[in-house]
């Protein structure tokens, strides 16, 4: 996997180059902000890998007409999903009742137009980076049949995408519900996949209760 560094400004510079629309080329040669810069280097890229599918400032039309800019797009096939990173002071501590509403709008009707939208706070970024990259895993899930090692079996595969699309840690029994297995069974192949270093355990010490993707 190549650095974060080189691997960002080949994304950048490609979007660049590939963008016809001279509104949003003006805005991606200005750069991105800091917000969704350090989602990118901390939580999306250490994920996932890559910037498959994903697309910066990437421009909607709005219910007047306008144009409005999502930080990034995750678009494969015919999907649509849209991240945007809340910063603590214009999001949150500064947002007047003008802009407030306008905010409500805008995530409204891009749900509506048939957008999966994710709001992430930066703060979560930098306080929480854990949490957001299992988030993200599960965001992506809800888009595409995720991957898993060629090498499992059927059983460890459907593990591996179940634990991918929750957004929490996982238990045995509710492994056990979801594969139709017994307690005892879905135990073994979370063990398996924690010696494998897929899985991790989220809590317990004597006696796991939890599991949770590796995201190291």
């Amino acid at each position: 996997m190549k650095p974060f560094k080189e691997a960002f400004n080949d994304w950048l510079q490609k979007n660049i180059n590939e963008e016809k629309n001279h509104r949003r080329r003006e805005i991606l040669e200005k750069g991105l902000g800091h917000g969704t810069v350090e989602f990118l280097r901390l939580i999306w890229y250490p994920t996932i890998g890559n910037f498959d599918y994903l697309y910066p400032e990437w421009e909607v039309r709005d219910f007047n007409n306008g144009y409005r800019y999502l930080d990034l797009a995750y678009m494969p096939r015919d999907a649509k999903g849209g991240i945007e990173i809340q910063g603590y002071g214009p999001h949150a501590r500064d947002l007047d009742v003008r802009r407030f509403k306008d905010l409500c709008w805008r995530h409204s009707l891009l749900t509506l137009d048939g957008w999966t939208f994710l709001p992430i706070a930066y703060l979560s970024i930098k306080d929480e980076p854990k949490q957001c990259q299992q988030l993200i895993l599960s965001f992506i899930g809800n888009f595409i049949s995720t991957k898993a090692p060629s090498h499992l079996s059927w059983l460890e595969a459907e593990t591996v995408r179940f634990s991918r699309r929750m957004l929490r840690p996982i238990t045995p029994l509710e492994l056990a519900k979801h594969l139709r297995i017994s307690d005892r069974h879905s135990r073994k192949i979370l063990h398996q996949l924690v010696e494998q270093q897929i899985l991790v355990v989220a809590s317990g010490k004597q006696r796991a209760r939890t599991y949770k993707l590796n995201t190291r």
